[in-house]
């Protein structure tokens, strides 16, 4: 049937066609017309979608809490004022480095790693209850913005957040037992927010290093915050986790002259999101298995001298960083040593870690040094 379908279609292109075209050109054309009608159906397919997944976000918000609905409706803000202006802004994220970006490292890029968690707290220092609801723009759809990936998601659970602030002191009565009975609109609102946070981090420059900040503050915010973290990590743990592998993976292979500026930024959310101890073994071991299979990769190369990729072999130090400062956190916050950090990954790493070493460390003495810290605070269990 399919075949006598295509050879009738065939036919009836051929004897349509007009004069001065030929058969192959007529198809093109036809193809071309029907793509953009496609294109035109998913563009409003899209569209529609998004008003729904709007409606659905001030249908929960109005569930939770319909005081805050009701006084959010009085104000007549823009949503650009408010991501513009008084935006969550962490101590824990520092500026983007003033340097020409081709240094390697640099201390001070990871020193906020070491204080990531005393964000959330310096978030609480300025008095927000009055201030929230007066400055508060309803739920926006249509945006010309290149922060339209990230616009609707942040502003919605922003308000969760700040429902939760406000509830905590008295000043709202709030109900989040309805989030169990509408787990689609925060999932999906979550997934949203990841995707935007990927599109921006893929892209060389940052347009808007400001508004990525308060996304991933957002997104730090609900993971720590006790009354949503298990909602987001119980249904959107998998999307979390591909969050963090691609992370990875655009620190890997960004090759761009003047990335390190940028890759900064990736790097820093890496370790934002390790302050979670739920979030952190796997990383830890991601982390792990991707400095394992370069370090066996360069070692292949160097025996049988042949070409290395040398903006990768820059590039894993920032991960070699990161993985030495999560390791180093597990230990401070537990009694319990970090010899189970990373689990099979673990057992992969220091194999035969001390021949990759002996054989890595002449040509290549840093990269081989970062692997034997990271080795030392694996087997700190064993060394105390």
């Amino acid at each position: 049937y399919l075949k006598i379908s295509k050879l009738a279609l065939a036919f009836a292109i051929i004897h349509s066609k007009p004069p001065g075209k030929s058969s192959k050109e007529y198809t093109e054309y036809l193809a071309k017309t029907v793509s953009k009608q496609d294109f035109g159906l998913k563009w409003k397919v899209e569209v529609l979608e998004a008003e729904v997944l709007r409606l659905r976000q001030e249908l929960l918000l109005n569930r939770i809490s319909p005081r805050f609905c009701l006084e959010n409706r009085k104000q007549d803000t823009s949503a650009e004022t408010l991501l513009g202006q008084e935006s969550i802004n962490p101590t824990a994220f520092s500026s983007q480095l003033e340097d020409s970006g081709c240094d390697v490292c640099n201390d001070s890029a990871f020193d906020s790693l070491g204080i990531a968690s005393d964000f959330h707290q310096s978030e609480h220092n300025v008095n927000t209850s009055k201030r929230w609801l007066e400055r508060v723009p309803p739920l926006q759809l249509c945006h010309t913005s290149k922060e339209q990936p990230l616009t609707a998601p942040v502003q919605f659970l922003q308000r969760l957040l700040e429902i939760r602030k406000l509830s905590e002191e008295g000043i709202l009565q709030a109900d989040f037992t309805e989030l169990e009975n509408d787990s689609f609109t925060i999932c999906n609102s979550v997934s949203q927010l990841l995707d935007g946070l990927i599109v921006f981090y893929k892209s060389p420059k940052f347009s808007a290093p400001s508004f990525l900040t308060e996304g991933v503050c957002v997104l730090i915010s609900l993971i720590t915050d006790t009354k949503f973290s298990n909602h987001v990590l119980k249904k959107c743990f998998k999307k979390i986790e591909e969050f963090k592998k691609n992370l990875i993976q655009i620190i890997l292979r960004n090759r761009s002259v003047n990335r390190f500026q940028a890759l900064h930024s990736v790097s820093e959310t890496l370790g934002l999101l390790g302050r979670n101890k739920i979030l952190r073994n796997s990383l830890i071991s991601l982390l792990l298995s991707e400095v394992r299979q370069f370090a066996e990769q360069l070692l292949q190369a160097h025996q049988v001298q042949s070409v290395y990729d040398i903006a990768q072999y820059e590039n894993i130090f920032l991960l070699c960083m990161i993985l030495e400062q999560l390791l180093q956190n597990e230990t401070q916050e537990s009694n319990i040593s970090s010899s189970d950090c990373g689990g099979e990954e673990k057992t992969k790493f220091l194999k035969n870690l001390d021949q990759i070493i002996l054989h890595l460390s002449d040509e290549f003495p840093l990269f081989s040094l970062y692997l034997w810290r990271v080795s030392v605070l694996l087997n700190s269990g064993q060394m105390q």
